[in-house]
């Protein structure tokens, strides 16, 4: 289920109070990282596909310069938006190929992106050519993305720091009316699809949220116990059978099948990195292994599709909470 959120929240924002215009030099600190911005900045390059939906709800797209590692297409609402700004890479794009862009402002979704192990550039490559590069707080609170491939949470996620992130990027690019629209219409969808979700009686049932896997035939990248996922799962009272604090942990299958879990939600993306990207490949691999093929929610057919990008921390994560909702009152109990 794709909904029009950010066109709708926009439409709000005269009926708004209205924000005071940012004050310059704006200064904030963005993970222990101190970023100064002198004006509204040009020329934005956005890595990760939640930056660059929440820029386009900011209707910020005059400004920007390009855009990197996407996930699915864009929300039908911020089509017209996305094709006027360049895509760099449908991945991780190169050092070379943002900074030839003369950014004035990077932001990304993953610390691992521009953070003190980047591999697109660290901070300090960016700081040391005057471009400020700020990473989601999403990302970076309460996590040391130092352990584990994607980080690992030392605590449970908190969905106040996707309302932070909009209302910092909103305040940096002088944008901070729309930034309040949007805030304002996720804070009250989050509170619908919560008290829905905590209305459906799911009395010990367990769930796995399967990405993706390098391979099929290795251990899969799943939903560790404190990420976003892990959020949605909490407000349905399911439980993970996955515990750990890594972001994406790698599991083996051996170790769900023995966790049995009530139903398997599988990633659906357009990106084709990785053989088990392809949605339809995860369904096959789970009909035909030996030992996935014999799990309860593959036998009893409770298993969950849900946008890849919902997973993330972004403008999509409200829908998907409703899609998983509308999923689980909806499967065989």
């Amino acid at each position: 289920m794709t909904r029009l959120i950010p066109v709708t929240a926009l439409l709000l924002a005269p009926l708004m109070a209205q924000a005071a215009p940012t004050q310059y030099p704006l200064t904030l600190d963005n993970c222990g990282w101190p970023l100064t911005f002198d004006g509204p900045p040009d020329n934005v390059v956005s890595i990760g596909q939640s930056t660059t939906e929440i820029l386009y709800a900011l209707q910020a797209q005059d400004r920007m310069a390009g855009t990197a590692l996407w996930f699915n297409a864009v929300l039908p609402a911020f089509a017209e938006a996305d094709a006027g700004v360049e895509r760099i890479a449908d991945n991780m794009p190169g050092f070379e190929a943002v900074v030839n862009k003369r950014p004035g402002f990077v932001p990304t979704m993953f610390d691992w992106m521009i953070g003190a192990q980047g591999v697109v550039g660290t901070r300090d490559q960016f700081a040391d050519l005057g471009i400020p590069a700020y990473v989601m707080p999403t990302d970076c609170a309460d996590k040391n993305n130092t352990v584990g491939a994607d980080g690992t949470r030392l605590a449970d996620f908190d969905i106040a720091t996707l309302y932070q992130s909009i209302d910092e990027i909103a305040a940096i690019m002088d944008l901070s009316d729309r930034g309040d629209a949007v805030v304002a219409d996720l804070r009250a969808r989050e509170a619908a699809a919560v008290d829905r979700a905590q209305a459906l009686d799911l009395p010990d049932a367990s769930a796995v949220v399967w990405f993706s896997s390098a391979h099929l035939e290795v251990d899969p990248y799943v939903a560790g116990g404190r990420g976003i996922p892990a959020w949605m799962l909490r407000a349905l009272g399911l439980r993970n059978v996955v515990t750990s604090d890594e972001e994406w942990p790698t599991v083996g299958w051996e170790s769900i099948a023995r966790a049995d879990p009530s139903v398997i939600v599988i990633a659906r993306m357009d990106r084709r990195r990785f053989p088990a990207d392809d949605h339809q490949a995860k369904l096959d691999f789970l009909a035909r292994d030996p030992v996935t093929s014999q799990m309860t929610a593959v036998r009893e057919g409770r298993i969950v599709i849900l946008d890849a990008e919902a997973m993330h921390a972004g403008i999509r994560m409200i829908d998907g909470l409703e899609a998983l909702t509308d999923a689980m009152a909806d499967l065989p109990r």
